[in-house]
């Protein structure tokens, strides 16, 4: 047989042999990463509900999870739960776009103050922060409470970028809303958690590959104007879309989203050195793993969906050995933790009950 450029390649690089002739729990897709993770580094996580999932997991197996805004001194630990203080890192909430994740860094070193300051809540009055409308449940009872807090937060970020060791980001969405008067980015859509719709204020903006590429790449740059030697670890959000804004079938939707978002990570990777792709969404949704990891809606990914791309995560990226003696050492039912699904906040699921 001739010789051609395929000839010599090994065996990952083909279907048949790669996927074909394995059963699915032998499927692996990490070849190599740049970069190990070790119990001492500080990890910090963002981006969409997916990314709690792994912050959840980092914590029961011992690594440094980077908690960089931590509740107030005497709040008890379900009052601290109920208040999203470990949902990720910091109280930023679901960052479901590399635009919305941008303007969060430009607001917390000043150089972006969104005309938008406060929303009240339609049944009650009380003030919601218009760019995490949801993490504080119940609402703030005063403006002046709720500028608090904002500020206090933009401390946390600020001290999170400076000194973490390892950033987690998911990418989770590309449809988005916006305030139309400086383009600030919303996480969700005026009205479904405070404030009221008004389409001559506010506007959806769908963003495209370039848009997503750019935006994540200038959030990185600042990133490493304070940190240069942040690694970044980026995964796309096997999680399907909740709703869709296009005028168009959300399966569609959905496939465009993960399209666009999963086009854009492989050009960040190719962009920057320290940065590497989980392939946390290519794991779940290969052929031969969908009916395995996703739950009965479809929609979400199941404990064993989870535990199998942590076990991937966790195989690649730390010492093994010593992620094994972390997790003995580790007082915690982690497969009862799985299945607390309860605790992933989807912000976006606001919209079917708004």
């Amino acid at each position: 047989m001739a010789e051609n450029p395929y000839s010599s390649l090994p065996d990952h690089r083909f279907w048949r042999k790669a996927v074909t002739s394995l059963p699915p729990f032998a499927l692996d897709p990490i070849i190599r990463t740049p970069f190990k993770i070790s119990p001492d580094d500080k990890v910090a996580t963002g981006g969409s509900c997916f990314a709690q999932e792994i912050a959840m997991r980092l914590q029961a197996s011992g690594f440094h999870y980077y908690l960089a805004e931590q509740p107030p001194a005497g709040m008890s630990a379900s009052e601290a739960l109920h208040r999203n203080y470990s949902m990720y890192s910091c109280r930023y909430g679901n960052l479901y776009t590399t635009a919305q994740f941008l303007q969060l860094i430009e607001r917390v070193y000043g150089r972006f103050k969104p005309q938008l300051d406060y929303w009240n809540r339609p049944e009650d009055g009380r003030f919601v922060d218009p760019f995490r409308p949801r993490i504080e449940p119940d609402g703030y009872a005063t403006l002046e409470e709720m500028r608090a807090d904002r500020e206090r937060h933009f401390a946390a970020v600020r001290h999170m970028l400076e000194t973490m060791d390892v950033f987690v980001f998911t990418f989770g969405h590309t449809e988005t809303w916006r305030h139309k008067p400086d383009g600030a980015i919303l996480q969700l859509a005026p009205g479904v958690a405070g404030g009221e719709w008004d389409p001559n204020v506010f506007e959806f903006y769908n963003m495209t590959v370039s848009e997503v590429v750019r935006d994540f790449l200038a959030a990185i740059d600042r990133i490493r104007e304070v940190n240069p030697s942040v690694r970044i670890v980026l995964s796309v959000s096997p999680v399907g879309i909740i709703a869709t804004y296009e005028d168009r079938h959300v399966i569609e939707s959905n496939s465009a989203v993960k399209a666009i978002l999963r086009a854009a990570a492989d050009e960040v990777v190719r962009a920057r050195p320290n940065i590497v792709y989980f392939p946390s969404y290519d794991l779940a949704t290969v052929s031969p793993n969908v009916s395995m990891f996703y739950r009965e809606d479809t929609r979400r990914i199941n404990p064993y969906g989870v535990d199998r791309a942590m076990q991937i995560f966790f195989d690649h990226f730390t010492d093994r050995q010593k992620e094994k003696e972390a997790v003995k050492a580790v007082k915690i039912d982690i497969a009862a933790e799985a299945e607390d699904n309860a605790r992933v906040v989807c912000d976006e699921e606001a919209i079917e009950s708004a």
